[in-house]
């Protein structure tokens, strides 16, 4: 078995744009691998996105019902979006939190953050709790369609070992708002 280099860094040499869209860019770099050889790499450039677990006053959690055009199906998640140019993961995630499902919460805690697919997009989703939740008026965008969901702890551990939510970014929030209150119970 080859033993690997020292550092498994690949080197830039050259990018360019394959794709500008209104939320996604692509982009072709050639790099330099780490024994010396080139090749290259495909990659969706995206600005990052928050995800929220926003825990209502009876301990439920709120998720989201909305159709997903590229899997043609409605998926269950838990409110998200992505950063606007320049704005801070806290503040997307309050605006999202906001705009989505017209709460606002007291409490902030940041869980940390996952990388979705690093074989070939850039994007960063930071993970949120949202505690204190105290609702307003809800600010949809035109064209997002939606319903609001009520679900125990329990219930979504449940929906997920049985397949019925599948969104990755869901899925991996919870799991650390679990180790979140593992961790606090001590």
């Amino acid at each position: 078995m080859n033993k690997p280099p020292a550092s498994l860094e690949e080197i830039c040499l050259a990018s360019e744009r394959i794709f500008d869209g209104t939320l996604l860019h692509v982009r072709r770099d050639k790099i330099l691998l780490p024994n010396q050889r080139t090749s290259v790499r495909e990659y969706i450039n995206h600005p990052g996105a928050a995800v929220i677990v926003p825990v209502l006053q009876d301990g439920a959690l709120l998720l989201e019902r909305q159709y997903r055009y590229p899997l043609r199906d409605e998926i269950i998640e838990f409110p998200a979006g992505k950063l606007d140019s320049g704005e801070e993961p806290l503040a997307t995630a309050q605006r999202e939190l906001l705009e989505e499902t017209g709460y606002r919460a007291e409490t902030w805690h940041a869980l940390g953050k996952i990388h979705p697919l690093p074989a070939y997009s850039d994007e960063t989703i930071y993970c949120f709790v949202a505690e204190n939740l105290t609702h307003e008026q809800i600010c949809r965008d035109d064209d997002e369609f939606l319903e609001l969901l009520s679900v125990a702890p329990s219930a979504l551990s449940a929906a997920i070992r049985s397949g019925k939510i599948t969104d990755a970014k869901t899925i991996c929030a919870f799991f650390m708002f679990q180790v979140m209150k593992n961790e606090a119970k001590g």
